[in-house]
């Protein structure tokens, strides 16, 4: 069986690009099987171990579906601790290198408020946050979340191991009526 190749996903040049900078040669396992039902806006669930390419590819999927030339927030990454949040947010800026004009913003309590505000009001089309600084941005009537396209909740098992439960419903109810739900998790019970 020869391997796939990400040019056989059919991600756009900017992000075929990208991912041959950055030394990808091939997508791993649960990349090949979530980058093309996400690319086509299907909501999925993605279950696999730590290490295995789980970010790039709700990443490479989400930003398949964000216009940089629209400074709404497109792609909502909810993340359960701010560790987790600056990674994510590191890897999808990496992998966005080559899309021009995309802007991104990590949101975590823990750190200034009024640099995220300036980072939102600047327009970011990603964001990456966790669920109690997300809400209270929303709030403060500094994040719309009217517009995102894909919302992933990454590690969404540790979400509600940590009583995020319910703020996790308050962000999903906060998004359009037609929107992609990604969930992630390396330890989520498969049954």
């Amino acid at each position: 069986m020869t391997e796939q190749t990400f040019s056989e996903l059919g991600l756009p040049e900017p992000l075929l690009q990208a991912v041959s900078d950055l030394g990808y040669e091939a997508p791993s396992a649960i990349q090949a099987a979530a980058i093309p039902p996400a690319m086509e806006g299907r909501d999925l669930v993605g279950l696999s171990e730590t290490g295995s390419g789980k970010t790039a590819a709700f990443g490479i999927a989400g930003l398949t579906r964000v216009d940089p030339e629209n400074r709404d927030v497109q792609m909502l990454v909810v993340c359960p601790t701010r560790e987790l949040a600056v990674q994510v947010c590191g890897e999808i800026q990496r992998l966005a290198a080559k899309l021009h004009g995309l802007k991104t913003a990590t949101i975590y309590g823990g750190a200034p408020i009024d640099r995220q505000i300036r980072a939102l009001k600047h327009g970011a089309q990603v964001v990456v946050g966790t669920p109690g600084r997300l809400i209270d941005l929303v709030k403060r009537n500094a994040l719309d979340l009217s517009r995102v396209q894909t919302a992933v909740l990454d590690e969404a098992d540790r979400m509600l191991d940590m009583g995020f439960a319910e703020d996790m419903e308050s962000i999903l109810k906060l998004l359009p009526e037609e929107h992609q739900t990604l969930f992630f998790s390396a330890t989520m019970n498969r049954s």
